[in-house]
């Protein structure tokens, strides 16, 4: 399923520019939602349904500490959103979508937030779940995330050139790398690229989803699934 899914996704974004020149920016994100969501919706509800079943590779659940730290880690794991998720208006194609170029908030830290963001999530799922199809689930979409990297740097410079490969230089895959190498200088009122509304709304749901998981595990049981 997941392998679908990811086939789906990343396929139907890179036919992305010769598809709007058919049928417009407008409409393909259209079909991009209609076919990426519910694939996504079935794989999350199947993941739910089934986490806990297969071989229990570890038991890491009475370690001290764990419940806190896997915790923590899928709590910023969410905060790491490509800046372009806050244009809700392209999102919903209101407006007409673009593929944006950024080098400000999250992306001084990783260029590929989301990417690195679900490779925290799979880690801290996998490790407190320990189920072989826990660990399953989270190498497809580790690998599909990776190749995300590759895929999605291949369409920005298709797309922006020189411009993109001038922020590819200031900036790392692998978080606060560039920083470290001192590719990237953080401004002093770096923390203010973060105050935007759409963080607290992050915030706010995930600890909402956190909260609500026992509700979303017996609306997966619905599906039978």
């Amino acid at each position: 399923m997941l392998t679908f899914f990811a086939i789906s996704h990343s396929g139907l974004a890179g036919l992305r520019p010769y598809a709007e020149e058919i049928v417009g920016a407008r409409a393909w994100r259209v079909v991009f939602a209609v076919v990426s969501l519910p694939l996504a919706l079935s794989c999350i509800s199947y993941f739910v349904n089934h986490c806990h079943e297969g071989t229990q590779l570890w038991d890491l659940t009475t370690v001290p500490g764990l419940h806190t730290a896997c915790w923590m880690t899928n709590f910023i794991s969410f905060l790491f959103l490509y800046p372009s998720t806050f244009n809700l208006l392209e999102i919903a194609a209101i407006e007409k979508p673009q593929l944006h170029l950024w080098e400000t908030g999250i992306i001084r830290i990783t260029r590929h937030p989301q990417a690195m963001g679900q490779i925290m999530w799979c880690v801290a799922h996998s490790a407190w779940l320990g189920t072989s199809t826990a660990v399953s689930a989270s190498s497809v979409l580790i690998l599909h995330h990776l190749y995300s990297v590759w895929h999605g740097d291949r369409r920005l410079e298709a797309k922006h050139g020189e411009a993109f490969e001038a922020i590819k230089e200031r900036t790392s895959v692998v978080p606060f790398l560039a920083i470290v190498e001192g590719r990237q200088e953080l401004p002093k009122d770096f923390w203010t690229e973060f105050l935007r509304g759409p963080y607290a709304l992050v915030v706010g749901g995930t600890l909402a989803a956190y909260y609500a998981h026992p509700f979303m595990m017996a609306g997966a049981a619905l599906l039978k699934w």
